[in-house]
């Protein structure tokens, strides 16, 4: 590896929208993000588990009774 094309790998401040923040390694000093896991849906457990088989029934349904 040639050693002059790298950016310098240094100490970053990560800011989330939510007020969140941590410390983490990369090529700049902060970085703001609109989300992170303490808000996001997934890790907070507030996440909508889409029922795709009812959809597909119900659009099946739809689909009989306007061709017949």
């Amino acid at each position: 590896m040639n050693p002059e094309i790298h950016p310098d790998y240094m100490e970053c401040r990560v800011t989330c929208s939510c007020g969140n923040m941590f410390e983490t390694r990369a090529t700049t000093s902060s970085i703001h993000v609109d989300v992170c896991s303490s808000c996001h849906p997934f890790y907070t457990g507030q996440q909508r588990l889409v029922d795709s088989t009812g959809q597909v029934e119900r659009f099946e349904r739809r689909r009989r009774r306007s061709r017949g």
